[in-house]
């Protein structure tokens, strides 16, 4: 009996082989975008063709005519739903002279820049030791930004930039630092404290990006 027992995590991890092993080969699985994304992905769609596994999306400029004079084209799963479960995606960024990515973070993937066109200046800092990484990249130039850590990019030269991203996950996320301080309704009693700024800058701050308090 005692060696029964023995022999049953060897038992139960023969008969769990086939399941991880049609999990490990299944060739892809195409978001069913009318399902809740979860934690490990959105559920298969039952019916997928070869549109599933192609997107137009990217090749339109993005609209710049905004505060950042910047933007961002998403290839996310909610848009590519073929990318879902591959951890991948990607995005084309956009950035008109004087144009600016400020500094912030995708918390489930790193990033891979690629310069198309004009000049970008980009940076990241890391989180032991606040050192900060900078270049600035040409046409043909590419850079990678790790997972989480703060980073920015800006136009650097005197006429559009145009860039294509790769991301290591389907739905890499975004948090704009200036964004989540200054264009909510977190207090400026808090904000001025978290970040020694004077009550006139954060007021003015969320004036500018729209927060309140």
């Amino acid at each position: 009996m005692a060696k029964a027992v023995m022999m049953l995590p060897v038992l139960l991890s023969f008969l769990l082989l086939p399941f991880s092993s049609m999990a490990l080969t299944q060739d892809f699985c195409v978001a069913d975008l009318t399902c809740s994304d979860t934690p490990a992905g959105y559920p298969c769609k039952a019916s997928v063709g070869a549109g599933d596994f192609a997107y137009h999306g990217l090749a339109a400029a993005g609209n710049t005519s905004n505060l950042i004079k910047a933007a961002v084209t998403p290839a996310f799963v909610g848009q590519f739903p073929g990318v879902n479960g591959l951890g991948i995606s990607a995005a084309r960024l956009d950035i008109a002279v004087g144009g600016v990515v400020p500094l912030h973070t995708h918390p489930a993937a790193s990033e891979l820049l690629f310069v198309t066109q004009g000049t970008v200046a980009a940076g990241f800092i890391t989180s032991s030791s606040n050192t900060v990484y900078t270049r600035t990249l040409y046409a043909g130039d590419i850079m990678v930004f790790p997972q989480g850590l703060l980073h920015y990019q800006y136009n650097a030269g005197q006429s559009a930039a145009v860039a294509l991203v790769a991301f290591s996950g389907p739905n890499p996320g975004l948090q704009i630092t200036d964004y989540a301080l200054f264009a909510n309704n977190l207090p400026s009693a808090i904000v001025e404290k978290v970040t020694f700024l004077d009550d006139a800058q954060v007021k003015k701050l969320k004036s500018v990006l729209g927060g309140s308090g």
